[in-house]
């Protein structure tokens, strides 16, 4: 049985991570009531003295989140030795994160992912969680990642990344988030990308669905939007709704890897399957149906219908509509009692409204887990390497050179030892570059010949 470890980095990446956490022990506990350590739970615990212990690294450089975790009802879950925290925090500074932080705190870092390691008997694979506005999720997360790949080079290393919206409280959020970009492309292997206003348009979408006149729709208390804590202690909080959505993401995309399917997915095989060239590794999520992460009693969705909505931009974690734009390669997670014929139906039936490059028209892979999400018969979540994450590249750029071009709050960085403006001036070059591959891609779906070849399913 292979395992994976999860390295939760920042108050974000902590407070997501920690959701996840509690929505699978639910599921695990929906699925083995009586509670046996059997294979499903070894992929992602430890058996310790009748304790399930995940192998699994928190680090954030405040107390504050990960304090909460140690007051919850996940303090059993997580080994204390593999928390890592500070006091003063990164102060929304990517250098002080990944510099000042990143290099006193080395050794100690380096130590805990190894410990993490040895405790599985064949790691496949590195989840990190961060995100990408404040200092220690992009800066200490990025130096983190750096780590990952000179300790484990042959470990596969997926990354969800939680993007600021263009509202973000962090003036110097577009300062951390191309600064972090520029790690990202350069020592990831897949990044899962989220935008926070998606995460908003979401929330909000299902807060109208409860809400609504219609009788029926109604959101149950204690669902998985709608309460929060997983695993922390303290009252709720107006994110932790955007935060379980996340969290749902997460555990859609390891159900292969935790329960049995007709056509199971490692998790190396995401990359292997969705990345035909090394930078272009930033995939874009869509969760289906949504609604039942609210847990709202209305009929269950037709599983054609739910196959449509993932291809549609309201289900996208991030604001792209990827039907005007061009797939490179894209993967179908189901999970319930659907079919490998349900879903060669479905391609087929999708086929003619998906643009995909020339030379990879049969790119798609799928895995079939035999467990649904609690409650409810069937779940879809979509990973799509597409084109359409370019738009939200230029607005990050253009985000970056309003501050840049005036040079404003850069003595802030340049104060931090070690740090230099070269780093800025890379940083937006790999950008621009990253840009320009896309731009050269989406001007080959102009040429596409009307009469592709007919799409087959990876096995």
């Amino acid at each position: 049985m292979t395992q994976s470890v999860v390295v939760q980095v920042g108050q974000c990446g902590n407070q997501v991570g920690c959701r996840f956490w509690d929505l699978a022990l639910r599921e695990h506990a929906h699925v083995n009531k009586r509670g046996l350590y059997d294979e499903a739970l070894s992929s992602f615990f430890r058996n310790v003295d009748s304790r399930y212990v995940k192998p699994a690294v928190l680090v954030d450089m405040e107390e504050g989140v990960v304090n909460q975790i140690l007051q919850g009802p996940l303090r059993e879950v997580f080994d204390s030795t593999q928390l890592l925290t500070d006091v003063s925090g990164s102060g929304n500074n990517w250098a002080v994160g990944n510099m000042t932080y990143g290099s006193a705190y080395r050794e100690k870092i380096v130590d805990k992912l190894r410990k993490a390691a040895e405790q599985c008997d064949c790691l496949q694979c590195f989840f990190l969680i961060h995100s990408m506005g404040g200092g220690t999720g992009s800066g200490l997360g990025t130096r983190v990642l750096s780590l990952l790949e000179e300790e484990f080079p042959e470990v596969c290393r997926i990354i969800t990344s939680i993007y600021p919206s263009a509202e973000d409280d962090v003036i110097t959020s577009p300062y951390n988030s191309v600064l972090a970009m520029n790690k990202l492309t350069e020592h990831a292997d897949c990044v899962l990308l989220v935008e926070n206003q998606s995460l908003v348009d979401i929330v909000n979408k299902i807060k109208i669905m409860s809400h609504g006149t219609k009788p029926g729709l109604i959101i149950k208390r204690n669902s998985t939007v709608t309460s929060g804590q997983g695993g922390l202690s303290g009252a709720e909080k107006p994110f932790d709704a955007m935060n379980n959505i996340v969290a749902n993401l997460l555990l859609n995309i390891t159900s292969s890897a935790r329960f049995e399917g007709s056509l199971n997915m490692d998790l190396n095989e995401i990359a292997m399957n969705l990345v035909p060239f090394p930078r272009l590794h930033y995939l874009v999520p869509s969760l289906t149906p949504l609604y039942t992460l609210a847990d709202i009693n209305v009929p269950t969705r037709r599983l054609d219908q739910m196959f449509s909505d993932a291809f549609s931009k309201d289900h996208q974690l991030i604001q792209a509509d990827p039907k005007h734009s061009l797939y490179l390669a894209c993967a179908l997670m189901v999970r319930g009692n659907v079919q490998v014929s349900d879903v060669r139906r479905n391609i087929e039936r999708l086929r003619p409204s998906l643009p995909f490059v020339s030379w990879n028209q049969e790119g798609w892979k799928t895995s079939l887990c035999s467990v649904p999400p609690v409650g409810h018969s069937h779940s879809l979540l979509a990973l799509a390497n597409n084109t359409c994450v370019k738009p939200t590249f230029m607005e990050l750029r253009e985000r970056f050179t309003k501050l840049y071009r005036k040079k404003a709050h850069l003595h802030h960085y340049l104060h931090v030892e070690g740090m230099e403006q070269s780093f800025f001036s890379e940083a937006i070059a790999s950008l621009n570059s990253l840009i320009e591959e896309y731009h050269h891609l989406d001007a080959t779906k102009a040429r596409l010949m009307p009469d592709a070849p007919r799409l087959s399913i990876a096995r």
